[in-house]
């Protein structure tokens, strides 16, 4: 695995570049969010999605929520009401993840069995500078243990995961808590986890 620091403001063009070309060959990688650390790849890219399938001990059952650099080209991979849109841009980029109906353009592996998809635009210089650079959305599955914690420390991953994954970008030290997960799917909104970001806005009277 090759292994490098970023500045987590003002990322290091020359890392990217790296990440970007890995991505674009199949690779997968390991990556900063703005709650915990990531594994990823290109979306459209099979092969490397069956690798993460591996990496993570599932038998495609797992449902992977995928990285935006940003909400323009939304309805490409969703499909967006005007209340969703109106709720995300409020609240994007941030630590949430976004439940939505899956567009056509989405690889239906991606897909959970509502036809929904997750989606993320973080509050992160890093993989939203990635993804921008790649062009395409960026797979997102948190890096745990095989007891399914989240690994904080950058060196960890790096040991656990060197044998397994192609390159990962650090930014030091992550945060254990996850995103929020809102379901914007239906007629009205449902969390079905709370994590780090604010759910306020959804409680229910």
């Amino acid at each position: 695995m090759e292994f490098f620091e970023l500045h987590p403001v003002t990322p290091q063009l020359r890392f990217i570049h790296k990440a970007v070309d890995v991505l674009k060959e199949g690779g997968v990688i390991i990556y900063p969010t703005d709650t915990v650390y990531g594994i990823g790849c290109d979306i459209f890219n099979k092969e490397a999605l069956e690798r993460i399938f591996q990496i993570k001990n599932d038998t495609n059952t797992k449902l992977f929520s995928f990285i935006c650099a940003d909400l323009k080209d939304i309805s490409k991979y969703a499909k967006v009401s005007d209340y969703a849109y109106r709720t995300m841009k409020h609240l994007l980029p941030g630590p949430y993840t976004f439940i939505l109906p899956a567009a056509k353009e989405v690889p239906k592996k991606l897909w959970s069995k509502r036809k929904t998809v997750g989606i993320r635009v973080p509050n992160q210089q890093v993989i939203l500078t990635l993804a921008k650079e790649l062009g395409h959305p960026i797979i997102s599955s948190s890096v745990t243990n095989r007891n399914g914690d989240v690994i904080t420390d950058p060196l960890e991953i790096q040991s656990l995961f060197n044998n397994q994954v192609d390159l990962m970008l650090s930014v030091g030290y992550l945060g254990a808590a996850p995103s929020s997960v809102i379901d914007l799917s239906g007629e009205t909104p449902e969390v079905i986890r709370e994590g780090a970001g604010d759910v306020s806005l959804f409680a229910t009277a």
